[in-house]
């Protein structure tokens, strides 16, 4: 025992006095590095099964009388909502490394870290995994811990492994390394159609017959007009940073750390840019009513920015987005639009409530402040809200909102 301490008390002085002269060359780092799983384990992992508590609150998406809320890399949870005061889980569908999902007419796309999957709805009760596409998402959310000032990919194999998790460790390295984030090149019916609705956060969307899905900075475009057999049919650089998207009369908006772009879906095969708005660092999702968006700019994050502020841009002219107000607000994430309400999700702040008469002069008419608040869909009937490990739905009053159920999901 004595030896060992002595070995190491050795070893400690030698690193210490090799070279005084490089002492401050090197630093103590917080180090990530990925644990790994081989793609083969990965997809055969997907799974039908019984309502389950949610580990970490994810996204929220409404299609008919259910409402899918994500369990952040895990999968989705399936609400039946048909009776609002009293929502009842009834599925859970396992999807490792999955965000996002958009429902059209009863099958359900979601990406599963690199991969699509699709599964038939149609019948809730007896959901059916009907097809992947493999390696159809170059760059998917490796979630990197915040806490990681160095990320070591290690013996990572993009074409045969996926991330499902991180080890940190504090490790002396030399100063000013690289951190080593993947780049690209590393790695018909006669019925009525109806399509789901997604929240403000979504980086999914079906126009028509194409799925839009964007990632950092790519978007894959999916011809769905088959609904069991999409196909992949374009990708194409999208931006730096893409975070959310949004589809209103005929544009997808898409919300970056840096910016909002326009693309035009004038050839829905290959969407077309059209502009760009530029504002300072900061996540933000953007929604968009008429000619005019609203995007939310979270301070005080690891997307750079200091100030928390509402946007509102006029983009009557979408060649040339411009800045019509900004309103200050405390820590916001999603937001959405009804009539003439702008709601807001301001965080541990609750959800605020503007009067948008004129749309781009808002007034706050209301707050929320007992809820925690990260998403919102506003439905016809009612609004629906995430937050704090809770889904709760409102009926709408004039500038103001009634809780109709407070549902906890773990």
């Amino acid at each position: 025992m004595t030896f060992k301490y002595l070995l190491l008390l050795s070893l400690l002085v030698s690193i210490c006095s090799c070279d005084n002269n490089n002492d401050d060359d090197y630093e103590f780092v917080q180090v990530a590095t990925p644990q790994l799983m081989s793609k083969t384990a990965f997809r055969s992992a997907v799974k039908i099964d019984a309502p389950k508590s949610i580990e970490t609150v994810g996204k929220i998406y409404v299609y008919r009388d259910y409402i899918f809320i994500g369990d952040v890399d895990n999968g989705i949870h399936i609400i039946d909502n048909s009776n609002p005061e009293l929502p009842e889980a009834i599925k859970f569908i396992k999807i490792p490394g999955n965000e996002d999902i958009s429902v059209k007419d009863g099958v359900l796309y979601a990406d599963s870290a690199t991969d699509l999957v699709v599964f038939d709805i149609r019948d809730i009760n007896n959901v059916e995994f009907i097809e992947r596409l493999e390696d159809v998402f170059n760059v998917y959310d490796y979630a990197v811990p915040v806490e990681a000032q160095v990320v070591d990919y290690g013996k990572f194999d993009y074409n045969e492994d996926i991330i499902v998790g991180w080890t940190l460790a504090t490790e002396l390295r030399k100063k000013n390394t690289d951190v080593m984030f993947f780049e690209d090149d590393a790695l018909a019916s006669n019925v009525e159609s109806v399509t789901g609705v997604g929240g403000s956060l979504a980086r999914f969307q079906i126009v028509n017959k194409y799925l839009y899905a964007v990632g950092n900075y790519e978007m894959a475009i999916f011809n769905i007009q088959n609904l069991k057999e999409p196909v992949l049919e374009n990708t194409t650089y999208a931006g730096w940073n893409i975070e959310t998207m949004f589809q209103a009369d005929g544009y997808l908006y898409l919300g970056s750390t840096n910016g909002m772009y326009i693309y035009s879906l004038d050839n829905p095969k290959l969407p077309e840019y059209v502009s760009e708005f530029t504002h300072w660092e900061g996540c933000d999702p953007v929604v968009v009513d008429g000619d005019y968006a609203y995007v939310t700019l979270r301070g005080g994050n690891a997307c750079g920015q200091l100030e928390s502020v509402l946007e509102v841009i006029d983009i009557s002219d979408k060649t040339t987005p411009t800045l019509a107000q900004r309103y200050t607000l405390e820590n916001p994430y999603g937001l959405g639009v009804k009539e003439n309400m702008l709601y807001v999700c301001d965080g541990t702040a609750g959800l605020k409530l503007f009067n948008r008469e004129t749309p781009k002069d808002l007034v706050l008419v209301n707050t929320l402040k007992n809820v925690q608040a990260k998403d919102v869909i506003p439905l016809e009937e009612s609004l629906l809200m995430i937050g704090d490990n809770t889904l709760y739905q409102y009926e709408y009053k004039e500038n103001d909102v009634n809780l109709i159920s407070a549902f906890k999901l773990n």
